[in-house]
C-alpha cells in the first residue's frame, strides 16, 4: 500500500530524511526544527511489525502515510510513506492558523461599520449610509441586529441619500471549490461582507395543499426572511435540488418526493453581500429606521463618519472555533486577510494559498506541499505527512497552536470515550470523500509530547464519483470509519510506545 517506502521505518534510517532548519518566524514562537539524530537502537522490529499489522487489519483501500516525532526535539520516531503527498483536507487549517497568527496576531479583530457621508439632523441623515464589511467571517443576523440597535441609539430615523454596502475588503468569490455539490453549505461564497457563514436556512412544513416554505437568515434572536434566495417545490423524485441564478436571485427547486412533514436545511448563498444588505435593511426597519434599496459601492469615501461599529472576537478565539467546527469560510477569510496584510496575491484563493505555501516553506520548513485554498476543501491540495509533522514540531506543543487545537478523546473497543485522561490528544481532523487526515500532538501522563500526522486517501474512488454521488458516496461512510479507527489505533500505540 502506498508508494515510496512502503513499510514502517526505524528512526535511525530517517536520520537525514527531514534534515534542514526552518527559519524562525514567530517572535518567540516558531523556533524548533525537525532534525532527527541518528539512533541505532531506535525502534524494534516487533514495534514496526505492530504498526504494519494495524495498517493491514484496517483493510483500508487506497494509500496511507504517517509520521510521528518527538514534538520537542524533532526526533523522528516512526514513519510509513512519510513523503507521500495526499489531500490534507481540513488539516490544512492548522497551517492557515499559523499563517494568520504570524501575520495578523492573535488580538486582530475584524470590523463591520456603519458610515455616514453627511450630517445627522433631527433624525435625518443628510447623505448616504454605508454598511461597510471588513471581511468578518463570524458576522450573523444577531450581530447585524445589534448594529441596527446602535444606529437607532444615534437618533437616526431616515436617510436622505442612498443605502450602500461595501464588500471589497476581501475578493468576491462565488464558492471555494467548484467541484463540490451545489447544495454544500460548507462550500459558500466569499466576500468582504459575509453573513451567517454565507448560508440561508430553508424550512418547510406540510400544509393541506402542499408545503409552506421559507428562506430566512436565522440566528438565535433574529430570523428575517429574505428574497435574495427563493425556493420552489416541484413534483418530482430526483434530483432533490436544482439551482440557478436568475436576475441576481438564487433560485432553488426541491423535489416534493424528498420532503417529509417538516424539516430544514442550510444552503449556500452566492451573493453574500447582497444577502447581508437585505437582512440589515429588514432589521433596521424593525428598529424604526427606513432605508432605501441597497446598492454596492466600490470604495469608501474619505471623511465618512462612523455611526456604529461591531468588532469581532479576537482572532485567536475565531481560530479556536474554526479548528473545532472546521468552518471553511473562516479559514478562507482569515487566510485572504493575512495575504492582503502581507501585500501578497489575495485576489484569488489560488494566489493567496500560494503565498501561504511560500510562507510555510520559509517559516515552517514545509517542502512538499501544495495549497489551493486555506480550508483544505480543494481536491488538488497535497501535503506529505513528514511536512505536516515538521510544521507541528516547528510550532511546538506549547506554541501558537496550544489552546487552539481541540481535544480528541480516545475511545474503547465499543467506541465510548475513555475518561481516565491517560492519553491526551489535541488534533485537527480532515475529511473529504475517500480522504481522511488527523494531525496534532499526543502525550501520555507526564511523558514527552509527540507530533504526528496521518493521511489516507483512495484517490481512484474519489475520481470515480459522479456529481450525484458527491454528498453521499457509496461506501464512503464505511471507508471513513476504517480510516478513523486506524488513526486512533496508531495514536494509542505511539502514546504507549514513545510518550508513556
Amino acid at each position: 500500500m502506498g508508494n515510496g517506502s512502503s513499510s514502517v521505518s526505524r528512526r535511525w534510517i530517517l536520520a537525514g530524511l527531514l534534515a534542514g532548519t526552518a527559519q524562525r518566524s514567530f517572535a518567540g514562537g516558531l523556533s524548533r526544527s525537525l532534525v532527527p539524530p541518528p539512533r541505532p537502537d531506535a525502534g524494534s522490529g516487533a514495534g514496526i511489525a505492530a504498526a504494519e499489522s494495524l495498517i493491514a487489519q484496517a483493510g483500508l483501500s487506497g494509500k496511507i502515510g504517517f509520521a510521528v516525532a518527538d514534538a520537542q526535539t524533532g526526533e523522528i520516531l516512526e514513519t510509513h510513506n512519510p513523503l507521500l503527498q495526499l489531500p490534507p483536507a481540513s488539516t490544512a487549517k492548522t497551517i492557515t492558523t499559523l499563517y494568520a497568527l504570524d501575520t495578523l496576531g492573535g488580538d486582530y479583530r475584524f470590523h463591520t461599520r456603519l458610515l455616514a457621508t453627511g450630517a445627522l439632523v433631527n433624525g435625518r441623515l443628510e447623505g448616504d449610509l454605508i454598511l461597510a464589511g471588513g471581511g468578518d467571517p463570524t458576522l450573523d443576523s444577531d450581530m447585524l441586529g445589534a448594529l441596527a440597535r446602535q444606529l437607532k441609539e444615534t437618533g437616526l430615523r431616515e436617510v436622505s441619500g442612498r443605502f450602500l454596502y461595501y464588500d471589497a475588503a476581501l475578493p468576491r468569490l462565488r464558492m471555494i471549490d467548484p467541484g463540490q455539490p451545489v447544495t454544500a453549505g460548507y462550500n459558500p461564497a466569499i466576500s468582504g461582507l459575509n453573513l451567517n457563514f454565507n448560508r440561508v436556512r430553508f424550512h418547510w412544513t406540510r400544509a393541506t395543499d402542499g408545503w409552506d416554505v421559507a428562506m430566512d437568515a436565522r440566528a438565535r434572536r433574529y430570523r428575517p426572511r429574505v428574497s435574495v434566495a427563493r425556493m420552489r417545490v416541484v413534483d418530482r423524485q430526483v434530483p432533490v435540488y436544482t439551482y440557478a441564478q436568475e436576475q441576481g436571485v438564487d433560485q432553488w427547486t426541491v423535489a416534493s418526493g424528498a420532503l417529509g412533514n417538516e424539516g430544514s436545511r442550510w444552503l449556500p448563498v452566492r451573493r453574500p453581500s447582497v444577502y447581508a444588505a437585505e437582512v440589515f435593511q429588514t432589521l433596521a426597519r424593525a428598529h424604526g429606521i427606513d432605508l432605501p434599496g441597497a446598492a454596492v459601492v466600490r470604495s469608501l469615501p474619505d471623511g465618512a463618519t462612523v455611526l456604529a461599529e461591531r468588532q469581532s472576537a479576537p482572532l485567536s478565539d475565531i481560530l479556536r472555533a474554526m479548528l473545532k467546527y472546521s468552518t471553511n469560510l473562516t479559514a478562507e477569510a482569515v487566510g485572504l486577510a493575512a495575504s492582503a496584510a502581507r501585500g501578497a496575491p489575495s485576489a484569488s484563493l489560488a494566489g493567496s494559498a500560494g503565498a501561504m505555501g511560500d510562507w510555510a516553506s520559509a517559516a515552517l520548513g514545509v517542502r512538499r506541499a501544495r495549497f489551493v485554498d486555506h480550508s483544505g476543501l480543494g481536491e488538488a491540495a497535497r501535503i506529505a505527512p513528514a511536512d505536516m509533522v515538521r510544521a507541528l514540531v516547528t510550532a511546538g506543543p506549547d506554541g501558537p497552536l496550544d489552546g487552539l487545537l481541540k481535544q480528541v478523546p480516545m475511545r474503547d473497543a465499543a467506541g465510548r470515550p475513555i475518561r481516565d485522561g491517560r492519553v491526551r490528544v489535541r488534533a485537527k481532523t480532515g475529511t473529504l470523500n475517500f480522504a481522511s487526515g488527523l494531525v496534532g500532538y499526543v502525550h501520555a501522563g507526564d511523558g514527552r509530547p509527540l507530533a504526528f500526522a496521518i493521511y489516507a486517501a483512495d484517490l481512484a474512488r474519489r475520481a470515480g464519483l459522479s456529481p450525484a454521488e458527491g454528498e453521499r458516496p457509496p461506501g464512503g461512510r464505511a471507508w471513513l470509519g476504517k480510516a478513523r479507527r486506524l488513526q486512533m489505533d496508531l495514536v494509542d500505540r505511539w502514546a504507549s510506545l514513545y510518550s508513556g
